[in-house]
């Protein structure tokens, strides 16, 4: 099944689409998709839900697509975690995790624009497994524990503008990372048992010509390492969202122009579904 969340900016309401391509409203079990609907078992209340029958079917036509989780109080983001992109980075595979944080409100839909900063010549496309964590993780002793943790997966798109990353900041990369819109998510959030997060076909493409064709076996480690990681110096809460890195093929190798207002990028996971942005002017 996947988790929606469809709506107007600001009037997102809760969704789940069903394996036979059915969609239901899902406001009589929670009046979001969020943090507190994850931590309460809400992924297994929507299940029961289904098989029980009680659910409204929902007529979606013509709603906008939202991002899949509401409000993350986190982003937290590893970079160079696919050796052939640490390589066109100029970059060693690195020994542990590279980590750095979006600002929460960079999470936009799947679907809006983007926008190129002011004066912005380096902007970045970066496809990404999302991981959206469903139980609390502190200090995780292995990665099955990790697992238990997640929730979920989803589609991200981690844009960059890497001059404000790796030039005017000092390599302070976040700075790079948190201009408005920066995030698109979604479409989905599709439940962690429904997945393998190691074996995901995972591309993109800018103005329909194919850039990253990768899968995620090729990561340096994995959503549950990583998880694992993470948990040894922050707690990770429900509904928090970390990006887990992007492979070879972003404007940054020099192969590619970057973004300029007008282009289109989309991207995808094989099963997670689909994004597509148009780049606006900030």
């Amino acid at each position: 099944m996947e988790l929606l969340r469809l709506g107007a900016v600001g009037e997102e309401r809760p969704y789940v689409r069903d394996a036979d391509g059915t969609v239901y409203d899902l406001t009589s079990v929670t009046a979001d998709i969020d943090g507190a609907f994850l931590g309460s078992d809400g992924i297994g209340r929507t299940r029961a839900a289904l098989v029980a029958g009680s659910l409204p079917v929902a007529s979606t036509e013509g709603l906008r697509v939202g991002a899949p989780i509401a409000r993350p109080a986190a982003v937290v983001c590893v970079g160079l975690n696919y050796a052939a992109h640490a390589a066109e980075s100029g970059a060693e595979p690195p020994k542990n995790p590279v980590v750095f944080f979006k600002h929460p409100n960079t999470v936009v839909g799947p679907n809006d624009d983007v926008l190129v900063p002011r004066g912005s010549a380096k902007t970045d496309w970066e496809v990404e497994l999302a991981v959206v964590i469903g139980k609390t993780a502190r200090y995780l002793s292995s990665d099955e524990e990790a697992l238990e943790c997640i929730a979920g997966y989803t589609v991200s798109n981690d844009v960059s503008e890497r001059a404000l990353q790796l030039e005017v900041s000092g390599g302070q990369w976040s700075k790079g990372k948190c201009c408005e819109t920066f995030n698109p998510l979604g479409p989905a959030l599709v439940p962690a048992d429904e997945v393998d997060p190691q074996n995901l076909d995972l591309k993109s493409w800018v103005n329909g010509e194919i850039r990253q064709d990768s899968n995620t076996r090729d990561m340096i480690f994995s959503a549950a390492a990583l998880v694992r990681d993470l948990s040894q110096y922050m707690t990770l809460d429900p509904g928090d969202i970390v990006n887990t890195g992007t492979p070879e093929g972003v404007a940054l190798s020099g192969r590619f122009p970057y973004l300029s207002p007008g282009d289109t990028v989309e991207c995808e996971i094989q099963g997670l579904g689909r994004q597509k942005q148009t780049l606006g002017k900030a």
